[in-house]
């Protein structure tokens, strides 16, 4: 799987990643919260301060956090989350390369 920092994805551009999170709506992700829990479930929705709305969520460690067994669906402060896990196969890392690579190019010219 690969894990996508969300600390790192804040301090540069939100948008590519935001653009990108929107391509992954309809597929199984898993989000690892700062406070350790980690909840898998489709993506529903993203927004530009990467607010995840998630369905059909399972929780990792159901005995740990037994009061997240009778949640279906949830919604992910962007704030709180510390990793978001998509599988490989979903990710086109040449379009998000060419992506940073223009921001960065555009940065340089100014």
């Amino acid at each position: 799987h690969v894990w996508v920092f969300i600390w790192l994805l804040k301090r540069k551009s939100n948008m590519h990643f935001v653009t990108f999170f929107k391509t992954l709506v309809g597929k199984q992700v898993t989000v690892e919260l700062k406070n350790d829990l980690c909840i898998s479930g489709t993506l529903q929705s993203v927004d530009p301060f990467l607010n995840i709305k998630l369905l059909n969520i399972s929780v990792q460690e159901p005995d740990k956090y037994p009061h997240m067994m009778s949640v279906k669906n949830c919604f992910i402060r962007g704030s709180v989350v510390r990793y978001v896990q998509v599988p490989p196969e979903d990710v086109d890392t040449a379009v998000l390369q060419d992506s940073s690579r223009r921001t960065a190019d555009n940065k340089v010219e100014k």
